[in-house]
C-alpha cells in the first residue's frame, strides 16, 4: 500500500511540476514575443528619427514663419526612442501630429511642395507611419495574448510567484483617431514679407 502511495505521490509531483514549467516557458516566450515586437516599434521610430533632421533643413528655409511647429519637432524627435511602450505611444502620436502640420502647412509654399527632396523625405516618413502603425498592432496582440496569460488561472498564480507583470499597450490616443485640425491662423494673417497663398484669380 505504500509503494502505490509513493507512486500515486510522485506523479502528482511530476504532473504538478509539469504544469509549473509549461506555465512558466509560456510566460516566458509570451513576453519575448512582447518585447520582440516592441523592438520592432523601436525601428521604425529609429527610421522616422532619422529623417527628421533632413525634413528640418529642408523645410526651414520656407517655413520662417512657422518655427514653434519647428521646435516642436525637433523636441519630440528627442523623446520618440525612450521610455515605457507607454510613453512611446504618446510622443508618437504627438510627433504624427506635428508632421501633419508641416506637411499641412506645405500647401502655402509651392516651391517647397515642388521640391523633390521634400517629396522623397515625405514619401518616406509616411511610409514609416504605414510601418508603424502595422508593426503597432502585432505588438498589441502579443500583449494582449501576455497579458491574458498573466491574468488568468493558472497563469496569474505563476505570473506572481516569478514577478511578472502586464504590458503595455502601444495605444493610438483618441487624437490620433480623429482628423487633423492645423490652426493658419498665423499662416493666413502672414508678417511683413510672408509669402502669402494665391487663390484663384477672380472674373472681371
Amino acid at each position: 500500500m505504500g509503494l502505490i502511495l509513493d507512486a500515486v505521490v510522485g506523479i502528482v509531483m511530476l504532473v504538478i511540476f509539469a504544469i509549473v514549467v509549461g506555465t512558466y516557458n509560456g510566460l516566458i516566450s509570451r513576453r519575448n514575443r512582447v518585447q520582440d515586437a516592441l523592438a520592432q516599434i523601436d525601428v521604425q521610430l529609429k527610421r522616422r528619427y532619422d529623417l527628421i533632421p533632413n525634413l528640418i533643413n529642408t523645410v526651414k528655409g520656407y517655413m520662417k514663419y512657422e518655427k514653434s511647429v519647428l521646435v516642436q519637432v525637433t523636441q519630440l524627435r528627442s523623446s520618440i526612442i525612450t521610455g515605457s511602450a507607454q510613453d512611446k505611444a504618446q510622443a508618437n502620436n504627438q510627433l504624427s501630429q506635428a508632421l501633419k502640420s508641416i506637411f499641412a502647412v506645405a500647401e502655402n509654399y509651392p516651391d517647397l511642395k515642388a521640391s523633390q527632396n521634400f517629396k522623397d523625405l515625405q514619401g518616406q516618413i509616411e511610409d514609416t507611419e504605414d510601418k508603424i502603425a502595422f508593426v503597432r498592432t502585432s505588438y498589441n496582440d502579443y500583449v494582449l495574448d501576455f497579458n491574458n496569460a498573466v491574468q488568468q488561472f493558472p497563469g496569474n498564480v505563476f505570473a506572481n510567484a516569478f514577478g511578472f507583470k502586464k504590458a503595455d499597450f502601444f495605444q493610438a490616443p483618441e487624437g490620433e483617431k480623429a482628423p487633423v485640425k492645423v490652426d493658419f491662423d498665423d499662416v493666413n494673417t502672414p508678417s511683413a514679407g510672408q509669402p502669402q497663398a494665391k487663390g484663384p484669380a477672380k472674373k472681371k
